[in-house]
């Protein structure tokens, strides 16, 4: 694969194309292991649903400007990541403009297709998170009915799947049918971005049930220890009206 990749920087942050004005990822130079997308922030909310030391095991699908793994890496010790990316060259750039660690015990760099690593390898992980997209935002076979059920065959039993989808694009519906097909309805999908960006989660075994008064105190505990800031994303979750009776649930 040959991607297109410019670079830029702006007011000091330094932001990751695929040939166009798409943002594949963004880094501030001052903070470098921050999430400093929104989008990226809210992939996650994850946190949120879980109690610590949830995940154990997260593999990341799309690695763009790092962003995710090197949160994860730094902020979450006892967790191991495998991150799939298709492109070498984006491995690449990413080790060289977007301060992307080496492997290390914890720390795995597949280059290969990310649907079909989750069909072939059979791991079982806590976390996955997809966030690929090619130079037109289209994300392809890991937006298919096929991807999606074997994302759930991989999930162990307190798995939770998450998805950067485009909510502005075409094909966003039926993106979210199919993730609601292969998860027999358990999605929750966020209320969008102001990029425009919607993520949505999909469990596996037990009803996630989280009252609002204990989201809103794991949230404060992770930026404390974390830096991670949900407090806007919960803020449009209230507004939503995803909170029915004061409880999150799905």
């Amino acid at each position: 694969m040959n991607t297109p990749i410019d670079i830029s920087e702006e007011s000091g942050v330094r932001y990751l194309h695929f040939g166009s004005d798409w943002v594949q990822g963004a880094m501030r130079l001052r903070k470098p292991d921050a999430l400093e997308l929104e989008y990226t922030r809210e992939m996650m909310a994850g946190l949120l649903l879980r109690p610590a030391p949830w995940p154990a095991r997260v593999l990341l699908i799309g690695l763009g400007a790092g962003s995710l793994p090197k949160f994860v890496h730094r902020q979450l010790p006892d967790a191991c990541t495998t991150v799939v990316e298709i492109a070498p060259e984006v491995h690449g750039v990413a080790r060289q403009y977007f301060r992307f660690p080496d492997e290390d015990e914890r720390l795995r760099v597949v280059i290969g297709d990310g649907a079909g690593f989750v069909e072939q390898d059979d791991s079982q992980w806590d976390l996955i998170a997809v966030d690929g997209f090619d130079s037109n935002a289209r994300a392809g076979a890991l937006a298919s009915q096929a991807f999606y059920a074997a994302c759930r065959r991989r999930l162990t039993a307190d798995g939770l799947l998450v998805v950067n989808m485009f909510g502005e694009l075409r094909g966003f519906k039926t993106q979210l049918q199919r993730l609601n097909k292969a998860f027999d309805g358990r999605v929750l999908a966020l209320p969008p971005c102001p990029s425009g960006n919607v993520v949505a989660f999909a469990a596996v075994g037990e009803v996630v049930e989280v009252p609002a008064e204990l989201l809103h105190e794991r949230a404060t505990a992770l930026e404390a220890g974390t830096g991670l800031k949900l407090g806007p994303s919960l803020k449009r979750l209230k507004k939503s009206g995803l909170l029915a009776g004061g409880v999150l649930r799905f």
